[in-house]
């Protein structure tokens, strides 16, 4: 079983963030405006099930999983895409 992560987690900084960004082909005026973003996420934790709020000015946005699972994760209205994430095996 991973660690407790359960919280109240606040954003402090996002160091080169926008290059990130740019990598994924993010437009010019959605990276602005997450750049000035601090996003608080609370995340809730039950053994390997996570559920994790982010709450901005500009979006707030659910994701929830178990570890060792895959899952789709839709990032419309952030930056459109959609991504399989989990588990990739040893």
């Amino acid at each position: 079983m991973p660690a407790d992560l359960s919280g109240t987690w606040n954003l402090l900084s996002s160091d080169k963030f926008e290059g990130y960004m740019l990598a994924l082909g993010i437009d010019f005026a959605t990276r602005k405006i997450a750049k000035l973003l601090k996003p608080q996420k609370v995340i809730e934790q039950d053994g390997d099930s996570f559920t994790i709020h982010t709450y901005s000015s500009l979006r707030n946005y659910l994701v929830k999983f178990k570890v060792g699972e895959e899952f789709e994760e839709d990032n419309k209205g952030l930056d459109n895409r959609k991504c399989k994430l989990g588990y990739l095996g040893e």
